[in-house]
């Protein structure tokens, strides 16, 4: 641990109806399947032995679900802010990939709806909520994130500092995995966050695109 030594693990919820499906969710308030519970539950156990601060979760019900079985171990409050939310999708949301590439191949070729959300505002929103959660930590104190695919990767490549180009080189995360990130220690430069681990914890299934 460093001086400071704050982390924050950046939790993907667990498996929907439209995971399954590979449907494009977005801002679609869709709840986890039964095996979400369970992965939800399961990544809880381990996740509670960090013995997280703080928790904050999405709005949306499947980010809350999931928060939810981390709460009833620990006894946490869950904060809750939209800005957590994953990135709207527009006119894509609820069709399936191969919808999206036969209906907007331009688009698709770029993986930006036209009337949905820029993954800059979506990286930006995210950690500002991250920046805002952790100023109300104390040193060594951890902070568990419920959130979402592509909102997370977009707020990792924001805290670190990426360009966006660089952000899919940061592989997607399976349902129920986390990334975990922690401040550089006092005087490195340069200052700021760093990755520790990525799409940990994650299932046998392989991670599919996350932007849903």
């Amino acid at each position: 641990m460093t001086a400071r030594g704050r982390r924050v693990v950046l939790w993907r919820h667990g498996q929907t109806g439209w995971n399954v499906e590979n449907r494009f969710q977005g801002h679609t308030d869709i709840p986890l399947t039964d095996v979400g519970v369970a992965q939800a539950r399961q990544a809880a156990a381990r996740l509670a032995t960090l013995r997280p601060a703080a928790i904050v979760t999405s709005d949306l019900t499947r980010a809350r679900e999931t928060a939810g079985a981390l709460a009833g171990l620990t006894g946490l409050d869950v904060a809750v802010d939209a800005r957590l939310r994953e990135r709207s999708g527009g006119s894509w949301e609820g069709l399936t990939q191969d919808e999206i590439q036969a209906k907007f191949p331009e688009a698709w070729a770029l993986w930006q709806p036209t009337d949905g959300e820029d993954e800059v505002d979506v990286g930006e929103r995210v950690a500002g909520v991250v920046h805002d959660a952790v100023e109300r930590l104390a040193a060594g104190e951890l902070l568990v994130v419920s959130s979402h695919g592509a909102a997370i990767r977009y707020g990792i490549g924001t805290l670190l500092g990426l360009e966006p180009g660089q952000w899919r080189r940061l592989g997607p995360l399976s349902n129920c995995a986390w990334s975990v990130m922690d401040e550089t220690p006092t005087g490195w430069q340069p200052a700021g966050w760093r990755l520790l681990e990525h799409n940990a914890g994650s299932l046998p299934e392989p991670a599919l695109s996350d932007d849903r």
